[in-house]
C-alpha cells in the first residue's frame, strides 16, 4: 500500500513537471523585439515594458512569472487597500463565508427532505415532479430574481450557493436512506424500537456514507457557482478578483486566482473525502 502511495505521488510530480516543461515552452518569448510589429509593441506599452523587450507568445505569462506573483500574492494576502485592492487570502476568505453560509442553510433543508422522502414511498412519488423540474435550471438563472427580491448581492449570491447545494444533497440522502437493508429494518421493527429512534440509531448511521457524498458533490458544486456569482455581482471574493484583475489586463494575476480557486477547492473535497472514509464501515 505504501509502495502503490509512493509510485502514484511520483508519477503526479513527473506529470507535474511536464505540465510545467510544456507551459513554459508555449510561452517562450518571441526572438524578435517588440517593436518588429505594431502589436507587439502596443502589447508592450501596455504592459509598461520597454520597446525592445522580447513579448511572450500570445501575451500569456510563463510559469517562473506566475511563481513570483504567487509568491508575492501569499507575501501579503490580508491587505485592505479600499475596495478594489483587496489581498488574495481575503478575497478567498469573502468566498468561503458565503459558500459555507449557503452550504449550511442547504444541508439544514436538504437532509430533513432526503429523510422523508427516503422513509416515505408516497412522498418521493408526490414530490419527484418539482424535483425534477426545479434540478436542471442553472443556479445562476436565479440570480436576476433574487437580485430582485432580495435586493443584496450578497444575500442573493449566498441564496445561489443554496439553490445549486440543495439537489445532491437531497437525492444522495434520498437514495441512502431508501437503500438502508431491509433485513436490518424488519429486526428493529421485531425489536419495537420506535421511528425516531430508528432513524438516529440504524437509518443515519447506515445512510450517512451516501449522505456524505451528496455533500462532497454539493460542495465542490457550490465553490464552482461562487466565482461566476461573484463575477455577476461584485464586490468582494475570489470570483470578482479574478474579473477586476481581466479588467486591469493582468492575466498573471487571474492565473494566480485559477490555481488558488483549484487549490481551496480540492482542499474542501477532501475534507469530506475524509470524513465519508470515517463514516464507511466494513460490513
Amino acid at each position: 500500500m505504501i509502495a502503490d502511495r509512493f509510485k502514484s505521488a511520483a508519477l503526479s510530480v513527473v506529470i507535474l513537471l511536464a505540465l510545467l516543461m510544456l507551459w513554459h515552452v508555449a510561452t517562450l518569448p518571441d526572438s524578435a523585439p517588440a517593436a518588429a510589429s505594431g502589436g507587439n509593441a502596443e502589447y508592450a506599452a501596455l504592459m509598461g515594458e520597454s520597446p525592445g523587450a522580447p513579448v511572450p507568445t500570445a501575451g500569456v505569462p510563463g510559469p517562473a512569472q506566475v511563481g513570483r506573483a504567487l509568491v508575492d500574492r501569499l507575501s501579503n494576502p490580508f491587505y485592505d487597500n479600499g475596495p478594489n485592492d483587496k489581498g488574495l487570502g481575503l478575497q478567498l476568505l469573502y468566498s468561503l463565508g458565503r459558500v459555507l453560509l449557503g452550504y449550511f442553510f442547504a444541508v439544514l433543508v436538504a437532509v430533513p427532505i432526503g429523510f422523508l422522502l427516503g422513509m416515505s414511498p408516497l412522498m418521493a412519488r408526490a414530490l419527484d415532479p418539482f424535483v425534477q423540474v426545479l434540478k436542471p435550471i442553472s443556479p445562476l438563472a436565479w440570480m436576476p430574481l433574487a437580485l430582485y427580491t432580495i435586493r443584496d448581492s450578497e444575500q442573493s449570491a449566498i441564496f445561489v450557493i443554496f439553490v445549486c447545494s440543495l439537489w445532491p444533497m437531497l437525492l444522495n440522502t434520498a437514495f441512502g436512506v431508501a437503500g438502508v437493508r431491509k433485513e436490518w429494518l424488519n429486526v428493529a421493527r421485531t425489536l419495537e424500537i420506535g421511528s425516531w429512534r430508528r432513524a438516529f440509531t440504524l437509518i443515519l448511521p447506515a445512510a450517512l456514507p451516501t449522505i456524505l457524498t451528496g455533500m462532497r458533490i454539493s460542495i465542490g458544486i457550490a465553490w464552482l457557482v461562487i466565482v461566476a456569482a461573484e463575477m455577476l455581482v461584485g464586490g468582494t471574493g475570489i470570483g470578482y478578483f479574478v474579473w477586476n484583475e481581466w479588467n486591469n489586463l493582468s492575466l498573471t494575476s487571474v492565473i494566480v486566482a485559477i490555481l488558488l480557486i483549484g487549490v481551496t477547492g480540492m482542499a474542501l473535497d477532501q475534507l469530506l473525502a475524509a470524513a465519508i472514509r470515517l463514516a464507511t464501515y466494513p460490513e
